[in-house]
């Protein structure tokens, strides 16, 4: 009788809700993998973790994500992919658990997940429309059937149903003999038949998972490699441009712009460490030769539509330029200088009849789209003020980068990014910034935003030990648009010491400098400030992210030994 009991016993025990956690997950494994062959047929941003994860960015306060940024830096979206998956993961352990005792409420919370997945791929806004929901659907399906399959086995024993002593059937218990040999030998026998049942569901499950296991890998291996054809086309579309000359190429970098400084940012940012900061789970890989800009809206006279090869073909100017990022706090890493080669954004506008608001023009505010859905507000009149805004299509003299915008991007000099730098561009609207606003003022974030004056010390590092005597403290200052005019560093509470300035490349880059320090021996605070040639000295007072830029002084404290 015991062991009849114990083959009776709910399923609580741990092999029992060790095997439907491991159902769940499997369950969710093959979910995903299904999703993302699906996508791949679709389209990459209709899976269900980056349409989920895009969902999760666009519904973040700004505070959050300029912490997560802060704290992550670039890897900020690797960090919010990994904590998807974690959600996921126990959400289909306790699927999994569920379905041990509910089966089919367990697979009907698998459809759930799936039928949130689809929401948020057909809610995000460069969706083309219900096709998006496709992956998830299908993926949730997928899953809700072998999750439903796996845990057949692993639901409640039904008890073995005894025959009533006191049935007209069977006689009664007095005529029965329950203590024969013959009766023995049958009730063992039945205990052999329901270990042996149980035995055998152990294979059936084993087999079931070990398929379901193989399947998945083969079906999510089939995506991956879908999903990376249509990126070699993309990177094949990329390999085959070659940039012609620039009609009006930069000036050469003059020699005195960067200084022999150990530790010290070089002057031009190589593609590789250039900073990236955007809201793309996965980098868009758009083939060139499909890819189209339309230009229309507000008192443009003349819409039109351009491909890469209509823009390639133009005149092209080429400009050193320093961006910077409005996430960047006081000293952060989000600023760098590159050679940008594109058309002039001027030139585009022009020619479809489009005036600044100075010149009577309807339209105050050029909304930037970009193929992920982003949107981005720049100044009509700031692009039109003859600086050098240009539709980039090459960053250090090679086709722009994937993860930098290619085919191409939006470059002004002068204005944060969130206002000007919008990155797989395919869309340019003219419009009012009372009619319309763009995805990060929507946030809080303000509409106008040009560069405020920075500095940043790069050598000494924060908390380094230098040895007395001579320590070279060198970093970078920027006032794209306006020019750096000086710099100053002070020691600890000492006064104001001005520092020497590289030479000059262009008003719209930064400039390197350095100040030797006569170190002395203890713990000191070195703090850096700059002036631009608007005669404006970088604030001390001290400004967060949120809504338009940092600001204050950079300080690093040493101890010099």
């Amino acid at each position: 009788m015991r062991n009849q009991e114990k083959d009776r016993r709910a399923p609580g025990t741990p092999l029992r809700l060790a095997l439907g956690a491991f159902s769940g997950v499997l369950a969710g494994c093959a979910a995903l993998a299904v999703a993302e062959l699906a996508a791949a047929a679709v389209r990459p941003q209709s899976g269900p973790v980056v349409a989920v994860g895009g969902a999760a960015i666009d519904r973040t306060p700004a505070a959050v994500k300029d912490w997560a940024i802060r704290q992550f830096g670039t890897d900020d979206k690797l960090v919010l992919r990994l904590g998807i998956l974690a959600v996921l993961t126990l959400l289909a352990v306790a699927l999994g658990l569920l379905a041990t005792r509910y089966r089919r409420a367990g697979s009907a919370g698998v459809l759930l997940f799936g039928l949130v997945g689809a929401l948020a791929a057909t809610g995000r806004p460069d969706s083309p429309g219900p096709t998006d929901a496709l992956p998830s659907l299908t993926g949730a399906l997928a899953g809700a059937l072998l999750l439903y399959a796996l845990t057949g086995p692993l639901g409640p024993p039904k008890a073995p149903r005894w025959p009533d002593p006191l049935s007209r059937d069977h006689g009664s218990p007095r005529t029965r003999d329950y203590g024969s040999p013959r009766t023995r030998d049958r009730g063992s026998s039945g205990n052999r038949d329901l270990a042996g049942s149980r035995d055998w569901d152990r294979r059936t499950f084993v087999l079931k998972a070990t398929t379901a296991a193989a399947a998945s890998a083969a079906v999510g291996l089939a995506g991956r490699s879908l999903s990376g054809a249509r990126g070699r086309d993309a990177a094949a579309s990329r390999d085959c441009v070659v940039l012609p000359r620039p009609g009006s190429p930069a000036r050469p970098v003059p020699a005195r712009a960067g200084l022999r400084v150990a530790g010290l940012s070089p002057f031009t940012t190589p593609n590789r460490d250039f900073y990236r900061v955007d809201t793309a789970l996965v980098v868009p890989e758009i083939d060139a030769t499909r890819w189209r800009l339309r230009i229309h809206g507000e008192g443009v006279r003349r819409p039109a539509v351009y491909s890469y090869d209509d823009l390639l073909h133009r005149d092209l100017i080429e400009r050193d330029i320093t961006l910077t990022c409005v996430s960047n706090e006081v000293g952060g890493p989000y600023a760098g200088n590159a050679r940008w080669t594109g058309v002039r954004l001027a030139e585009l506008l022009a020619e479809c009849g489009v005036r600044p608001p100075s010149r009577g023009g309807p339209a105050d505010q050029l909304v930037a789209r970009s193929v992920d859905g982003m949107t981005l507000g720049t100044p009509v009149e700031e692009v039109l003020d003859g600086r050098d805004a240009m539709l980039a299509l090459g960053m250090n003299g090679e086709p722009l980068p994937f993860a930098h915008g290619f085919p191409a991007r939006m470059v002004v000099p002068g204005l944060y990014g969130y206002v000007s730098a919008c990155k797989w561009i395919e869309d340019i609207e003219l419009t009012t910034f009372d009619s319309y606003d763009p995805y990060w003022v929507e946030r809080g974030w303000a509409r106008r935003a040009p560069v405020k004056t920075g500095s940043r010390i790069d050598t000494p590092k924060p908390f380094a030990r230098p040895r007395a005597g001579t320590v070279m403290v060198a970093g970078v200052a920027w006032a794209q648009h306006r020019g750096i005019d000086k710099v100053e560093v002070r020691v600890d509470d000492g006064p104001w010491q001005q520092a020497h300035l590289a030479a000059e490349d262009t008003r719209d880059t930064w400039r390197q400098w350095s100040l030797p320090w006569r170190a002395t021996e203890g713990g000191h605070t070195l703090t850096v400030r700059a002036t631009d040639r608007t005669g404006r000295v970088q604030t001390e007072e001290r400004a967060r992210t949120l809504p338009d830029g940092a600001s204050g002084w950079h300080s690093v404290v040493v101890t010099v030994e």
